[in-house]
């Protein structure tokens, strides 16, 4: 019985010190004699983020339990996993679609244990909440990557490597660690997708910077409202007497107002009768009173202004239509500046890392979001297309293609007008004068 209990206790001094040692790295990311000073972004993950001015603790997780940052970083992280991500090959005269064996690690699957779906909301929510997206970059003996693994970024340690000059180009070491161990690698077997505000090793967190201190509030917001309305929605109150009461008499009261209020829902069948001149009077405001609804709705716009997102797309629509072609444009306008901006760091930080050449590149297919309806498709298409007096832009083969249909005999001709586009009959026109040959005239008449 002794030894299994030596046994155990040895078990559990081992999981300690691996564990100890899966932290370790974290720990050392300062240099000898290295100081960080306590406005630095790196005391944070010393010491763990400080509360706010509302007294709200706001980190990654505690973020998420927002609704509002819920549904902001689960659509900008939704919208970009679910763009197509072609490898494309530069020609002289264009570009064209690649057969790449890239193409299924960025579009179907990381890893086996990571779709490619999931593995891009994991980076975005990574980069978003916590300021970079990182992932460890598999290769085989030739330098080809085989698979990509997302990590937590909380468990990656980024430095600079030793430099002999300040001329001297910077380059990133990262190490890696989880529960098993940890390992070191160079910036090359990296995918670093960096947020707004990289500086050369980390970027600025959207929870940290631009929202902390509105998700905060929301954070206060959100266990008040919870607390006021699991109390029966009752402010506090006083109960004054004109005359003294006994010990015995506030006893007695008190275990009949429990009786009644008590809990969530209480008995409030049994009336509640106050004697001896017994009045009650109100502490706390009411919830009408402290605006707690117009803050809790002020903190949605705010923090979906810090991600750049419109109110709307979140389901703030109190002061817009969902309905309209405003909306519509919205909508557009959030494909190019909020995702545009993201895109466009995930594509050059692909493209330096997987290619290294100017031949193949990758580049996310957003014709999808940004199409309009169903009649504004058919005259975008009818205008690419070409017909009578006007050349189109693109092939037959090339709409069907956007449209998931097959390609066609002949399809892969472009439109080119044989006349010239006939001239407007100027006689036909009702709302044109015979003044409208005559520049004098049209002057005199102005």
């Amino acid at each position: 019985m002794s030894a299994n209990i030596a046994r155990d206790r040895l078990a559990v001094v081992v999981g300690v010190d691996r564990a100890v040692r899966a932290l370790a790295p974290a720990a050392v990311a300062l240099a000898d004699g290295e100081t960080v000073s306590s406005s630095d972004r790196g005391i944070f993950e010393i010491f763990g983020n400080p509360a706010t001015a509302s007294g709200a603790v706001v980190t990654d997780k505690t973020a998420m339990r927002v609704s509002a940052v819920y549904s902001c970083v689960s659509l900008i992280a939704g919208s970009i996993a679910q763009l197509p991500l072609p490898v494309y090959e530069r020609l002289d005269e264009g570009r064209k679609r690649a057969t790449h064996d890239y193409w299924w690690i960025l579009n179907e699957q990381f890893g086996p244990a990571w779709a490619a779906s999931t593995a891009w909301e994991f980076l975005i929510a990574q980069m978003l909440l916590r300021g970079d997206g990182i992932a460890y970059a598999i290769r085989n003996r030739g330098g080809k990557i085989t698979g990509v693994i997302p990590w937590p970024r909380d468990r990656v340690t980024i430095v600079q490597q030793e430099r002999t000059s300040p001329r001297e180009p910077t380059r990133l070491q990262y190490t890696f660690h989880d529960s098993v161990g940890y390992f070191t690698v160079d910036q090359d077997d990296v995918i670093h997708i960096p947020g707004f505000g990289f500086n050369g090793v980390s970027s600025m967190s959207v929870i940290q910077w631009g929202a902390r201190n509105g998700i905060g509030i929301a954070i206060q917001g959100d266990e008040h409202a919870g607390k006021f309305f699991s109390e029966g929605g009752k402010p506090e109150v006083a109960i004054t007497a004109p005359n003294k009461m006994t010990p015995e008499m506030q006893e007695g009261f008190r275990d009949g107002w429990v009786k009644k209020y008590g809990g969530i829902q209480g008995n409030r069948r049994i009336p509640l009768i106050l004697t001896e001149g017994l009045a009650v009077q109100e502490l706390t405001m009411s919830a009408v009173d402290q605006q707690l609804l117009e803050s809790r709705q002020w903190q949605v716009i705010d923090i979906a202004r810090a991600f750049g997102v419109p109110p709307h797309m979140i389901g703030e629509t109190t002061k817009a239509s969902s309905f309209g072609t405003g909306i519509e444009s919205m909508g557009i306008g959030f494909v190019k500046f909020t995702l545009g901006a993201h895109l466009k760091r995930i594509k050059d930080e692909l493209n330096r890392k997987l290619f290294r050449t100017e031949r193949f590149y990758v580049e996310h297919n957003v014709d999808g979001f940004m199409a309009g309806d169903s009649k504004a498709q058919a005259e975008y298409f009818s205008k690419a297309l070409g017909g009578p007096g006007a050349q189109g832009w693109m092939y037959v083969n090339e709409v069907r293609r956007l449209k998931n249909l097959p390609s066609i005999p002949g399809g892969d001709t472009l439109y080119l007008p044989t006349t010239p586009a006939k001239p407007t009959d100027s006689k036909k026109d009702p709302d044109r004068t015979d003044d409208d040959d005559d520049p004098e005239a049209s002057s005199a008449r102005t």
